[in-house]
């Protein structure tokens, strides 16, 4: 396990996916990645693929030799970081949109997307998860979720109990499309005020095999609501440093977790 460390160099890949091309998209990705000083990497939903719906002959057989997951051990050994970001798998006949959370020691969780984007028809295409996942990363606690799982703040609540909250840092992976990139930027910066949490938002750039653009905007926001980043639209990788000591002392001074209505999700 990683050493804890009071500052986490968080980087976020905004990245152009090339249609149904898992090898394009593993190289062009790993030439993005490359010489990067971070802690934390942050990769797109569905990273290999870009958001499809026809999985069938697209997603990737899940189990530990998969290609993506070979590929994503690979890079975090070589930059000594977790990767995080969602690919499409098939596993037991089902399809999943799956964020899998990789060190270099190997896969350290995974989450299956919850809330599937039925206007897009995901709903029909994969199976939806029903567990959160919180990953322990170098004294960090990190809840990765996946794009439209942001539009529904119950599941991403910061929950404080016995060890203190849940999460220190909240992550959406997304395919968000420019047309609604409004709602994106307001939703991000809600949740990090609401959760009293820092708060990043990973999108992809380029345009999609159906013609959906998408422009980024990938932000990185604190548990004050400050924005960290520069907006950039192109693609890039966008880098942060998050300071464990001032999110401990903005929650001790104001604790609004302490506060949070308690509550319980029906399956």
């Amino acid at each position: 396990m990683s050493a804890a460390s009071p500052n986490l160099k968080l980087s976020v890949v905004q990245a152009h996916l090339t249609w149904s091309d898992g090898a394009a998209n593993r190289g062009h990705l790993a030439g993005l990645l490359k010489g990067l000083d971070a802690d934390v990497v942050l990769l797109p939903e569905m990273f290999t693929t870009g958001f499809n719906m026809a999985p069938q002959g697209v997603a990737e057989a899940f189990h530990p030799g998969c290609n993506t997951l070979v590929w994503m051990q690979q890079q975090a050994q070589s930059l000594g970081a977790l990767l995080l970001g969602s690919v499409a798998v098939e596993e037991g006949g089902q399809f999943f949109n799956r964020m899998l959370a990789v060190g270099p020691e190997g896969l350290l969780g995974q989450y299956d997307k919850r809330h599937l984007f039925s206007f897009a028809g995901e709903h029909e295409a994969y199976t939806a998860g029903a567990e959160r996942l919180i990953v322990a990363w170098r004294g960090w606690r990190i809840c990765p979720l996946i794009c439209y799982d942001l539009r529904f703040p119950v599941w991403s609540r910061n929950v404080l109990g016995d060890q203190g909250p849940d999460y220190d840092l909240l992550v959406y992976v997304a395919n968000w499309p420019a047309v609604r990139v409004h709602a994106w930027e307001a939703l991000l910066a809600a949740r990090a005020h609401e959760n009293a949490s820092y708060v990043a938002g990973c999108n992809r750039v380029g345009e999609d095999a159906n013609g959906i653009a998408y422009n980024g905007r990938s932000a990185v926001w604190s548990m004050k609501g400050e924005r960290l980043d520069a907006e950039v639209e192109g693609e890039a990788v966008i880098s942060v440093v998050l300071s464990k000591s001032d999110l401990d002392g903005f929650r001790a001074k104001f604790p609004v977790l302490l506060d949070a209505d308690r509550f319980q999700l029906e399956p």
